[in-house]
């Protein structure tokens, strides 16, 4: 009796140490702060053979020491956001082309899904990394009077990758012009500027962007459609910001440029990020500011400003 209780005391010792041994890294509401880094050389290339000693990083002004660091590249849920308002109907063939660049970069491990926002908000059903299946859920017209729900378009992907919060999660936007909302019709909130990166801080997800000017048909442009362009046919300067706040990166493409170059851009920095964690300061449920820089001078990094702590 005294030997089989000695057993079970041993075992019942081993198996509430193995979960400690067996959690993974970083999970939502764990106590790793993980903090994405994006870093560019003085002539503008990815560098990427930085060492853990080169990089600082301070949680609201106070210094932490590394706990978590890696450079190799990390598996990626990317869900593309498609602008597909009237402006963008001219822009649809190099649309898909240069969505066909983002596609080939996907790593053994990536998986990605495709959404469009105009007349309302559609996104693939499921994340897969089969060109055949990406392309096959790349819009083939465009309504010429569709608004710009901007907003709406980014929160409903951020609804779209569900509760599991340890997959990194990105969402990549293009559009040509200024939010409109959903041009009528009910709504169950108003997404706004502000709510995309309150809701991005929260939930952990990085938002890249990439704004390009309008092509309007030329019989359809008059005199005073030419002042109309200029001024309001341009990306929303609010997605800059967005990206700014959240890690990832903008882009605005100018006439003449490629958008499957930028496209191609995103990726490789999405692949070349360096993964770095600490401790977690305090479960208090506040916002709490990331400053990340690099000892060595010539090197910009770009990480998310910003985390949620958990309670």
């Amino acid at each position: 009796m005294a030997r089989s209780l000695a057993l079970v005391t041993v075992a019942v010792a081993v198996l509430a140490g193995a979960p400690a041994a067996q959690q993974p890294t970083f999970r939502a509401g764990s106590d790793v702060v993980r903090v994405f880094a994006t870093v560019i050389d003085r002539d503008g290339r990815l560098a990427t053979t930085l060492t853990k000693e080169q990089f600082e990083i301070r949680d609201d002004g106070k210094p932490q020491p590394l706990t978590q660091f890696d450079r190799s590249p990390q598996p990626i849920r990317l869900i593309m956001m498609l602008d597909v308002s009237g402006s963008m109907e001219v822009n649809l063939p190099l649309l898909r082309d240069a969505s066909d660049e983002l596609f080939a970069r996907l790593g053994p491990d990536d998986l990605a899904r495709v959404g469009t926002f105009g007349r309302k908000v559609e996104i693939s059903q499921t994340f897969t990394r089969d060109r055949t299946e990406l392309r096959g859920t790349l819009p083939t017209a465009i309504d010429p009077d569709a608004p710009t729900p901007l907003w709406r378009g980014i929160d409903e992907a951020m609804d779209a990758f569900g509760k599991d919060r340890e997959q990194r999660r990105v969402v990549l936007v293009l559009s040509d012009g200024k939010d409109t909302g959903m041009g009528g019709g009910f709504q169950r909130h108003v997404s706004s500027q502000g709510g995309v990166i309150d809701r991005a801080r929260e939930e952990d997800v990085m938002i890249y962007a990439v704004g390009m000017r309008s092509r309007m048909r030329p019989n359809a442009m008059g005199p005073a459609d030419m002042r109309s362009m200029m001024l309001n046919d341009l990306p929303d300067p609010g997605l800059a910001r967005v990206a700014e706040e959240t890690g990832g990166g903008y882009l605005e493409i100018r006439g003449g440029e490629n958008l499957g170059s930028a496209f191609a851009r995103v990726a490789d920095e999405l692949h070349a990020q360096y993964l770095l964690g600490y401790a977690l300061p305090r479960r208090d449920g506040k916002v709490h500011k990331i400053d990340l820089s690099v000892t060595e001078k010539g090197f910009k990094p770009r990480a998310r400003r910003s985390y949620v702590a958990p309670k």
